[in-house]
């Protein structure tokens, strides 16, 4: 799964860059989306199937710290980007002739930009909280891999208030995020149900379907986890769950855009092709 995710993600990247016919703003922020889907699934994957393979289940606290923030990095941006991604679908069916100059290429680097700095730089804060707690007791990790609540619970150090602290932050960007993205897709739906035409109904959903069925994946597996009071949390559960968002929403990203897509469709038949005629000629 993990091997196909990583094939399928850059394969994202590679499509989107080479094809003329897909440098559009959706499909910038797809490629972003592919290579935050690498990040994300690469820093916490690689390691659990080599402590699985070798039973060392063995990490230092130092390379926790690192897995730690690039996978938070990664689904910090991936929030905003996927609600920039409904925000760009609202202006291509809401606003189609202001979308050119809204969504010029500058701008779309802009908001990328933007979103990586603010995920960086976000996330060093309470990174270094974590940096400065001690740990003297039990050195187990109840996770597959170093995550927030399974390593403050370690901690010899008070931690109520950080636990409080990563509460309510989750609360704040995953809904801020959730409520921009629910508001576009309001006025998305209300816009295309103003369409006369069933064939215009059909093709203006269908431009919207593949995010929104990524939106609904990622959001829905992640509040499982980040939105529920830290205290008496089953981690158990939460395992589970984490396997969506680390692996499973990795692999299925691609697959889900490459078959609502027509253009990558188009694109994947193309590269078919091409790679039959080299291999017969």
């Amino acid at each position: 799964m993990y091997l196909a995710a990583i094939a399928g993600n850059v394969f994202i990247i590679i499509i989107t860059n080479l094809d003329p016919a897909l440098k559009t703003p959706m499909y910038f922020f797809l490629g972003n989306l592919s290579l935050l889907d690498i990040i994300c699934t690469t820093s916490a994957v690689p390691k659990m199937l080599f402590n699985l393979f070798t039973q060392q289940k063995v990490i230092s606290f130092n390379e926790c710290i690192i897995q730690m923030f690039f996978f938070t990095v990664g689904m910090d941006t991936e929030f905003l980007l996927l609600t920039f991604m409904s925000f760009d679908r609202y202006l291509a069916i809401c606003n189609p002739l202001r979308y050119q100059s809204i969504m010029s290429k500058r701008s779309c680097f802009i908001m990328s930009i933007v979103v990586w700095i603010c995920s960086l730089l976000g996330s060093l804060l309470p990174l270094y909280w974590l940096c400065t707690l001690s740990f003297c007791g039990s050195n187990q990790l109840n996770h597959f891999f170093c995550d927030v609540i399974p390593l403050l619970n370690i901690s010899c150090t008070d931690t109520s208030t950080l636990k409080k602290y990563f509460f309510v932050v989750a609360w704040v960007v995953i809904f801020s995020c959730l409520f921009f993205t629910i508001l576009s897709y309001i006025k998305i739906i209300l816009t295309i149900f103003k369409i006369p035409s069933s064939s215009g109904k059909s093709k203006a959903f269908s431009t919207c379907v593949s995010h929104l069925t990524v939106v609904v994946i990622y959001y829905g597996s992640v509040i499982l986890i980040y939105v529920r009071s830290p205290e008496g949390q089953s981690f158990a559960f939460d395992k589970i769950i984490s396997v969506f968002y680390a692996v499973v929403t990795p692999l299925l990203n691609p697959i889900i855009y490459s078959l609502r897509n027509k253009e990558v469709r188009d694109e994947l038949k193309l590269m078919a092709k091409s790679a039959v005629r080299n291999a017969i000629f």
